[in-house]
C-alpha cells in the first residue's frame, strides 16, 4: 500500500508501479494500493490478477456536520469523490492500456450494469482489503488507519505486473463498539470481520438502506441511501478529524 508522499510499504517500487501510483496522486487519489486477486473467482475479476484500489476522503467538514443527520454538503462531496474516483479509475486504466495491459476501471457506470440493491460481484472494499488499504470495519466500510472510513473507494483490474502488497483478513476493530452504539438502524450485530465470511453474516444491509433512506429525506429532502452517522462515529476517523 501506498499513501500520498510516501513509499511502498513492503520497500518494492517497479517503474510501472511508481508510474502508475505517480500519476493517481497527482490527479487526486489518498491512499493508493495494489493487490493480487488470486482468492477472487475468475469470473468476477475478468480473469485478471491484480486489483488497483484507490481512495479518496471526505474534507473532514463534511464528516463533521453529519453527526446528527446527512447533510448538503456531505451530499455534494458525496457526488464530488465519485466523480474524481471515477476519473482517477480511466486515467489508470488508460495509463495500463497504452503500455499493452489489460485494464478494467470499475468507475460507477461499469459497476452498475452488475450491482443488486444490495451489493455487487467485486466490492471496491474487496480489492482495497487485497491490496492492504484496511479492513473492513463491523458496520461493513472500510476502515484505514489513516483515515479511517471516511474515504471513498474505486478500483482498477488488471494484468500488469505491479508489485502487491500483503492482504488485510481480519478486522482491527477489536472490542470497539462506536459504529454500532451510533447506527440508528441496529444493522450493525457487532460481530468483527474475517476474509472467509459474508456481509450478511455480520451486518445487515436492508436495514442499514431503509434507515438511510429515511434519514436522507429527513436531511436532505431527497430519499437516497445516505446516511454516515457510522463514519461520523469510528474512533479511527474521529482520530483523523481531530489531528492538525
Amino acid at each position: 500500500m501506498w499513501r500520498k508522499g510516501g513509499c511502498c510499504m513492503n520497500g518494492k517500487d517497479s517503474p510501472m508501479t511508481k508510474l502508475l501510483k505517480s500519476e493517481l496522486f497527482r490527479h487526486g487519489a489518498d491512499i493508493v494500493g495494489f493487490g493480487s486477486l488470486a482468492t477472487v473467482p475468475p469470473a468476477i475479476r475478468q480473469a485478471l490478477p491484480i486489483g488497483v484500489a484507490i481512495a479518496v476522503k471526505y474534507p473532514k467538514a463534511a464528516i463533521r456536520g453529519i453527526r446528527d443527520l446527512p447533510t448538503r454538503e456531505y451530499h455534494g462531496q458525496y457526488n464530488l469523490l465519485n466523480e474524481t474516483l471515477d476519473a482517477l479509475a480511466e486515467r489508470g486504466a488508460g495509463i495500463l492500456r497504452e503500455r499493452g495491459f489489460a485494464a478494467v476501471p470499475q468507475t460507477r457506470a461499469y459497476v452498475e450494469r452488475f450491482e443488486t440493491a444490495y451489493s455487487t460481484p467485486l466490492p471496491h472494499k474487496t480489492v482495497a482489503t487485497r491490496a492492504g488499504i484496511g479492513w473492513i470495519g463491523k458496520c461493513a466500510l472500510l476502515v484505514t488507519e489513516q483515515f479511517g472510513s471516511m474515504v471513498r473507494l474505486s478500483s482498477i483490474l488488471t494484468d500488469a505486473p505491479l508489485e502487491t502488497a500483503a492482504p488485510v483478513d481480519a478486522s482491527k476493530c477489536g472490542g470497539c463498539t462506536a459504529c454500532q452504539d451510533a447506527c440508528p438502524a441496529g444493522a450493525v450485530s457487532g460481530r468483527p470481520w474475517r476474509v472467509e465470511m459474508n456481509r450478511g453474516d455480520f451486518f445487515d444491509a436492508p436495514a442499514c438502506r431503509k434507515t438511510a433512506r429515511e434519514r436522507s429525506m429527513r436531511g436532505l429532502g431527497i430519499e437516497i441511501s445516505l446516511c454516515g452517522k457510522c463514519i461520523e462515529a469510528c474512533p479511527y476517523t474521529r482520530r483523523y478529524l481531530d489531528s492538525r
